[in-house]
């Protein structure tokens, strides 16, 4: 008799609270279940129930505060008394899934199929937390499952699946009809599927705000900046919780230069939802504007974190790490981007890069050879890794494989004049002027404004044939067509001091050496030496 009357007094605060729940009132449905407890402490349906609006008001996008942890303590309390509960420990996931404790929340789904096989639920929760953790191929044998579990209330399962198949590189024909017939089925079973209304009713309804999008773009578009911030923020008051209006605010922050402001508006769309990369990632291109690559390295840890899987946060992590001085790091997530390998074409760019830093750091060139080949195996009709592969042997000190790379590279693109710029330095290098001359010449055929060109045909024309005046024409090119080449007002000043006129050497030996501040071409000491040497 007891246990009836337990169930009917249940019963009644259970109808109390949906209709409370009905008018918006979170708060006070919320303080009759603790009410509740107090007389009842270790019932474990109010305390579920007690969790259970926990986490629907943490998602009310009309408030802004955390209850996801209060939600967890409560299921917890529940599970105390029914320990292999799948109903319970499946909340608690959800809990979990939704403050970005994907691994945790994948463990209490697991235990849910242990102790219900058939709970469908739970084996799209896991594929969906699979998903958000970009491990694709692993999720989908979990959305089989719970399309077959769910039978027609498998709509979130449908549409999951075509959103995967959809997102997969090089899609075939095959799977486009797999796609779209998940997302017919989708359509389908959404009568049938009443978390998937739910969810489709909550995304509905924020069609409303579409309105303070449009107004907001063509406000930021116009340059009235203030007045959009403005609209944000009055309709942040009322939508406290709806996190896209914090990253347009803190967007419009960034745009005036107010850095401060734009952090607070990202950090709080995080504080919203630990799990969303569009403000992860916004706060992170800021910190890198700022230059603060210490919280931009940090970013990327966090977002790895979720998305360990993502090429891209790792490449752009190596970007930072590089950035900071760390090469060792940097260059063991480019290896791990490159590992992953979404496309051919992209891990191509990050083989070159590597290749790029491993040659600059000096840290291997070996190792920066085998990234250049690399990427030239990925994406054999790129030149400009070519030019890389065939600057990484000339550095090494390997000359004859830079110019079999040069004039192999020369085969599939003969009109570029960078190659037979490299070419002609190569050539130089190794005494054989007149072949250098030529290709120099080719160079400037195909680009007359290449500076590097002039420049060097011209030391050639200086250093190697005596012939000054050509060489200062030459010169005089270069710094027409690039106006803070120090490089070349440091020649142009040698060929001027060699005529005798010191007073003009030491003036371009004096703008070489002002421009040579901010670009760092020369050593500073041997342009000063250069001067002292014109009056000795």
């Amino acid at each position: 008799m007891a246990e009836a009357g337990r169930t009917i007094e249940n019963n009644e605060i259970r109808f109390q609270i949906d209709k409370m729940m009905r008018g918006g009132q979170f708060k006070k449905a919320i303080e009759l279940c603790q009410s509740a407890l107090k007389i009842d402490p270790t019932n474990p349906d109010l305390h579920v129930r007690l969790g259970d609006l926990y986490v629907d008001w943490h998602l009310d996008i009309y408030q802004a505060k955390q209850y996801l942890e209060e939600a967890i303590t409560e299921y917890q309390r529940a599970m105390e008394t029914n320990l292999y509960s799948p109903v319970i420990h499946y909340k608690i996931g959800v809990a979990l899934y939704h403050n970005g404790e994907f691994d945790k929340a994948i463990g209490h789904f697991n235990l849910c199929i242990e102790y219900d096989e058939n709970m469908a639920d739970a084996y799209f929760m896991i594929a969906r937390t699979l998903a958000k953790k970009d491990r694709l191929s692993e999720a989908v044998p979990y959305l089989k499952k719970a399309i077959k579990k769910g039978h027609l209330k498998s709509s979130r399962s449908h549409y999951l699946m075509h959103l995967l198949l959809k997102s997969k590189y090089n899609v075939d024909f095959k799977q486009k009809i797999q796609s779209d017939g998940h997302f017919l089925m989708a359509l389908f079973s959404l009568p049938f599927d009443k978390d998937a209304q739910k969810e489709l009713f909550t995304k509905l309804s924020y069609a409303k705000f579409i309105p303070v999008f449009v107004k907001g773009y063509f406000l930021e578009k116009s340059k009235n900046i203030y007045k959009a911030i403005d609209l944000y923020s009055e309709t942040i008051e009322e939508a406290p919780g709806f996190l896209p209006l914090y990253v347009l605010l803190g967007d419009a922050y960034r745009t005036i230069g107010k850095v401060t402001d734009a952090i607070n508006e990202y950090k709080m769309a995080i504080w919203i939802d630990s799990t969303n990369v569009i403000a992860f990632k916004a706060l992170c291109a800021l910190y890198e504007e700022q230059g603060n690559y210490d919280s931009a390295a940090d970013i990327y840890k966090k977002l790895i974190y979720m998305h360990p899987n993502d090429p891209l946060l790792y490449s752009n992590l190596a970007n930072i790490l590089y950035l900071k001085g760390d090469v060792k790091e940097a260059i063991s997530h480019y290896q791990t981007a490159i590992t992953l390998n979404p496309n051919k074409n992209w891990t191509s760019v990050i083989a070159q890069t590597l290749g790029y830093v491993l040659q600059e750091s000096k840290e291997n060139y070996d190792a920066a050879i085998s990234a250049y080949q690399s990427a030239s195996i990925l994406n054999p009709n790129d030149t400009d890794i070519y030019i890389s592969l065939g600057s990484a042997f000339y550095d090494k000190g390997d000359h004859n494989n830079a110019l079999t790379v040069y004039r192999g590279a020369l085969e599939i693109n003969p009109n570029n004049s960078k190659i037979h710029c490299n070419l002609g330095y190569l050539l130089w290098g190794k005494g054989l002027i007149d072949e250098s001359i030529k290709e120099y010449e080719t160079a400037i055929r195909l680009d007359s404004t290449y500076d590097i060109a002039y420049n060097n045909l011209g030391v050639i024309y200086l250093d190697d044939l005596g012939r000054i005046v050509n060489a200062m024409d030459l010169f005089n090119l270069a710094i027409k067509h690039n106006p803070n080449y120090a490089l070349a007002y440091y020649n142009l000043a040698r060929a001027v001091s060699i005529k005798g006129d010191k007073l003009e050497a030491a003036r371009l030996f004096q703008v070489s050496l002002d421009l040579n501040s901010y670009t760092k071409e020369l050593d500073e000491n041997d342009i000063k030496s250069k001067i002292d040497d014109l009056f000795d």
